[in-house]
């Protein structure tokens, strides 16, 4: 019997190949038989809190629960997040809108990067997306001199192409290795964009990244702000298992930056086989991530793309391996520098 297999970001495959004899009269033939078994190892990354609202990051295994579709599920692996390498794509609002406080705003997210990029691993790496009417995407790496001189170059322009910019980053992250995070700075809405938020929040999801929307607020008044964007910026953080952050143009946007820095180093990844899940024509599998102690409280996100009722199913690249497609990149994308 020969076997064959390849292995891509938690999906291992194989194909048996048996050589079986049938006995015909007069005439002995050798026929192979082909089986195909896909097992799917679903990632999912969690936050714990307490009342308080204080990150707990000393729980163990049995401290956990999912949940696919309602079924209880083995957890096949575990571990706390710190040791494994991260990659963040910061995507930053340079629309009309943003462009007063912008120098305020890219200030604080080198200062952000610098912390990021200056504990925790050392594979650790950074994307930059700015975007407005278009989308300009930067390539991974580690060099924050020149994360800072980006930053510093940028300039508001007219057009939010927030959907888009998140789809774009999503596809970047889907490939790469450990843990994934999109942190958006931006003052809420979408003007621009050829993809919805649904579109967006799916591209998310099949990358299995983390959103933490930093919502600026330049106006405090209700009426005057863009609740319909700030709304949808949570249904995506909820939708990942990320949180979405208020702060003023002042020490309160640095504060919301420490923030995601600690959830980041304080993390959990939860791995399954899915079994015995009941199938449904959507082939969005629900997700339900528990604590035991009712002290506590998980944030992750919501669900997968897997198998569907009917033998239907996302496909590979829809779940954890992603060959190259076409269309991934911006019509206009900034040119990529090599990853260091």
């Amino acid at each position: 019997m020969a076997r064959s297999g390849w292995k891509g970001n938690g999906t291992v495959k194989f194909r048996w190949l048996a050589n079986s004899l049938i006995l015909v009269p007069g005439l002995l033939v050798a026929q192979e038989a082909t089986f195909r078994t896909d097992v799917r190892l679903v990632h999912v990354i969690a936050t714990v809190k307490n009342h308080n609202g204080e990150l707990v990051g000393n729980l163990a295994k049995d401290d956990f629960e999912v949940l696919d579709n309602g079924v209880r599920q083995e957890v096949a692996l575990f571990g706390r997040q710190t040791d494994l390498p991260l990659s963040v794509a910061l995507l930053v609002d340079t629309s009309g809108s943003t462009a007063k406080d912008l120098g305020y705003e890219t200030a604080s997210a080198a200062k952000f990067l610098g912390a990021l990029l200056g504990e925790g691993n050392p594979e650790d790496r950074v994307a930059l997306f700015s975007f407005n009417y278009d989308i300009q995407q930067g390539g991974f790496t580690r060099n924050y001199p020149s994360l800072e001189r980006q930053l510093k170059l940028l300039k508001g322009e007219t057009g939010t192409s927030l959907y888009d910019a998140v789809y774009y980053a999503a596809q970047a992250l889907e490939s790469r290795e450990g843990r994934k995070a999109i942190v958006i700075m931006t003052d809420g809405g979408d003007t621009t964009s050829t993809r919805d938020l649904k579109a967006a929040l799916k591209a998310a999801q099949m990358a299995h990244t983390v959103i933490y929307p930093v919502v600026v607020l330049p106006i405090t008044n209700q009426a005057g702000r863009n609740t319909g964007g700030e709304h949808a910026l949570e249904f995506m953080a909820q939708g990942t298992g990320g949180r979405t952050f208020y702060p003023a143009v002042n020490a309160q946007l640095d504060r919301a930056f420490a923030d995601i820095i600690r959830e980041l180093r304080t993390q959990y990844v939860l791995g399954f086989y899915p079994r015995d899940t009941p199938l449904t024509k959507d082939p969005f599998h629900r997700l339900e991530v528990r604590v035991k102690s009712p002290e506590l409280r998980v944030s992750a996100r919501n669900g997968y793309y897997g198998e569907a009722e009917g033998g239907g199913a996302a496909s590979p690249s829809r779940i954890s391996v992603s060959p190259e497609r076409p269309g991934r990149q911006p019509q206009q994308p900034a040119k990529k520098k090599q990853e260091n």
